[in-house]
């Protein structure tokens, strides 16, 4: 894997467009150029990976457009050392940004694929604490529960009650939720044991967020 000043320069562009979008958080900003973006895209795709789209990565799964991974970490509001707790591995470039802000990153994935590929290319790069899990992400991870964030990277048809559940008192969620023609971000607070604050944002288009984990025809 190789990361020229040719690729550092496209991030550079990046970013500034990001900031221009209205990104504002310096630490994102400063995560998002540092990490490799083309490193998380099938080879030969370095150009595409800094253009501000979606990509597909294999599965019916696609990386994030970057406004969309900045913009939902800026909802998350992370400070360093928070446990967050990411629905969707995906690639691993979310996960890695987090971990780049110093936050303590749990992360789940279903479709075991990804979850390998994600696993080995963030054991390389290191960016900070990544703990991967190969599990249905509606159950969330309760043995390490609660968490000062969560953050759902796929379109829950409705905001996942056990997620909730999860979440620490004074922890903040955000999630795309709605069918797939009509979703928004939402976040949401957790006041209390019982309490729960909700704003809904842009709309977004995500890939549906789907229950258990994915069958793989490979053989043991």
């Amino acid at each position: 894997m190789e990361d020229s000043y040719y690729h550092k320069g496209l991030r550079k562009r990046l970013v500034e467009e990001l900031r221009k979008k209205g990104i504002r958080d310096e630490r994102i900003l400063a995560a998002m150029r540092a990490l490799p973006r083309h490193f998380f895209l099938p080879s030969g795709f370095e150009e595409q990976a800094y253009e501000d789209k979606p990509f597909p990565i294999g599965e019916g799964q696609t990386i994030s457009q970057p406004y969309t991974v900045a913009y939902q970490t800026q909802c998350l509001d992370v400070k360093e050392g928070d446990r967050v707790l990411e629905i969707g591995t995906g690639s691993g470039y979310q996960a890695a940004i987090l971990a780049l802000m110093g936050a303590k990153v749990y992360s789940l994935e279903r479709i075991p694929d990804l979850y390998e590929q994600a696993s080995h290319l963030l054991a390389r790069l290191r960016p900070g604490f990544v703990r991967l899990y190969l599990r249905d992400g509606f159950e969330g991870l309760p043995e390490h529960a609660p968490f000062d964030k969560i953050l759902i990277t796929a379109a829950a048809p409705q905001i996942p009650k056990k997620l909730l559940e999860q979440l620490k008192v004074g922890g903040r969620m955000v999630v795309p939720a709605g069918p797939s023609d009509h979703q928004y971000m939402y976040i949401i607070d957790r006041l209390s044991a019982n309490k729960y604050k909700t704003q809904k944002l842009e709309r977004f288009r995500f890939v549906p967020m789907l229950k258990g984990i994915k069958k793989t025809d490979k053989k043991p």
